[in-house]
């Protein structure tokens, strides 16, 4: 399939000034050859979001919401040709698709009833002498940057709050998944959006990235990429001062204690290392597991690999997909290597399935044996690779987590005892903790700490991102 799209720019589609070539990673070729932005797309984009500023924010929320449900009740009828963008853009599992596309209806919703709850409030003066009234305002123009590796969720978690709060928001997907994103662009041109308030495009220079995030335009960036994306968005971004809200990923441990449904552990961990081929924020790169059941632990999760298909085949059960491209193909072989040069078991996987001739595919791995000798040890995997170290001291097990990780999204532990889960998780330099299971959703909020970002996407904390604070102080008329 070849798509033919057209960007989304000052409420219209547009050709562009250039195209981007988009290719199926799972069959190596194009699927699409789209409309591409230059600096002179990114400038008119600026300028309309600008404009839209003195209609848009002073929006009722009741006519704000009546837009989102306009746009979710689209976006629901064409569910099969967005989940088709993802399965053709990024070679994704048909059943996986359907995660973006409920992330994208949820979110519209979630955030046009959260922000009827978003009120403005008063505090009690002390004294008496003045009443005072804590409002929330729109923050103004946002640019929001997002990764290739969920098109839609990734869209969903800013579009939301961004249409509810009021803000006229940029949205810049990757170029290597862009598809799905133009396509809500069309759904934004049929409903007839307002110019200015939703603009997205996608380009091949990153040119047109740093003029986004220079502009003294956007009041708030916000991204979901790497830590190095993220400093250097905030570097370019230096020109004026701005809010930033970014979701950045880490180097997340999962701690297997001695106690744990090592089943239950081993079918969580699996599901999320070989799920979109392991290239998620939240999945675990680090397996710490007790020696006292680390052999059993390795004969369950090793008859998960072994039995998880690989492919790209809309009317086979797949779970593993294919990595994004060569690159990313190149660089899992290069930690394997390094990490079974230095000592580590190669228990199974390692290389391409034998079964696939072409596409980007690396078949589900597990490491045994791996230290912090290894460079796999040290660096967020982001592919079907699942990394054994076995331990014998729990004192040691929360400093070994934290340890050469400058930041923390998420963390996993998995026990039979409540109590020590909650102590151990208390010494987790993490954003998250989960506990025997995994659980996320458009409520509940997700953000990492330090080098994995700051602010929020899900919740009623992400619109804190999305408003300024205003505090009005009026003194009593007849108070000396």
């Amino acid at each position: 399939m070849l798509y033919n799209k057209k960007m989304y720019l000052d409420g219209k589609l547009s050709e562009g000034s250039d195209h981007i070539e988009v290719f199926n990673p799972a069959t190596e070729e194009m699927t699409g050859k789209i409309a591409g932005a230059s600096i002179l797309e990114a400038e008119k984009s600026l300028e309309s979001a600008k404009r839209s500023l003195t209609t848009w924010p002073k929006t009722s929320i009741s006519e704000r919401q009546h837009w989102m449900y306009c746009l979710r009740k689209e976006i629901i009828a064409n569910e099969q040709s967005l989940r088709e963008c993802v399965h053709f853009e990024i070679g994704k599992p048909w059943q996986q698709t359907k995660e973006d596309f409920e992330s994208l209806k949820n979110s519209l919703e979630f955030y046009s009833q959260e922000i009827a709850r978003f009120n403005n409030y008063s505090i009690p003066d002390r004294t008496g002498s003045h009443s005072h009234l804590i409002t929330y305002e729109p923050v103004g123009v946002v640019v929001a940057f997002i990764s290739w590796n969920f098109p839609l969720l990734n869209l969903a978690f800013k579009l939301g709050p961004a249409l509810a709060s009021g803000c006229p928001i940029i949205i810049r997907p990757s170029e290597l998944s862009p598809i799905s994103a133009y396509a809500v662009g069309e759904i934004c041109s049929k409903i007839g959006l307002p110019p200015g308030v939703v603009q997205i495009f996608s380009s091949n220079s990153y040119d047109v990235a740093d003029y986004l995030s220079s502009s003294k335009i956007p009041s708030l960036i916000t991204l979901i990429g790497s830590s190095t994306t993220g400093r250097h968005v905030m570097q370019q971004g230096s020109t004026s001062i701005k809010r930033y809200s970014m979701e950045l990923g880490g180097n997340a441990p999962a701690l297997v204690l001695y106690d744990a449904d090592l089943a239950l552990a081993a079918n969580i961990i699996a599901a999320l290392k070989f799920s979109n081929a392991g290239q998620i924020c939240v999945a675990p790169n680090r397996i710490f597991v007790d020696s006292k059941v680390y052999e059993d632990f390795k004969t369950h999760i090793v008859a998960l690999a072994e039995t998880t298909e690989v492919g790209f085949d809309k009317n086979s059960d797949i779970h593993t997909g294919p990595v994004i491209n060569q690159k990313a193909w190149i660089r899992l072989k290069k930690l394997v290597d390094d990490a079974v040069l230095k000592g580590a078991q190669l228990l199974i996987g390692g290389d391409r399935p034998s079964n696939q001739l072409r596409g980007h595919f690396f078949s589900p791995t597990i490491l045994s044996g791996v230290t912090d000798q290894m460079q796999i040890y040290h660096e967020e995997i982001f592919g079907p690779i699942i990394s054994l170290i076995s331990f014998n001291d729990e004192k040691d097990l929360t400093k070994r987590s934290n340890l050469n990780n400058d930041g923390g999204l998420v963390a996993y532990i998995f026990t039979d005892n409540e109590k020590k889960a909650e102590l151990i998780g208390r010494e987790l330099h993490f954003g998250e903790i989960q506990i025997n299971g995994v659980k996320y959703d458009i409520d509940l909020p997700h953000g990492g700490i330090g080098q994995s970002g700051f602010g929020h996407d899900c919740s009623k904390l992400a619109l804190n991102d999305y408003h300024i604070v205003k505090r009005i102080s009026k003194a009593n008329k007849y108070v000396s």
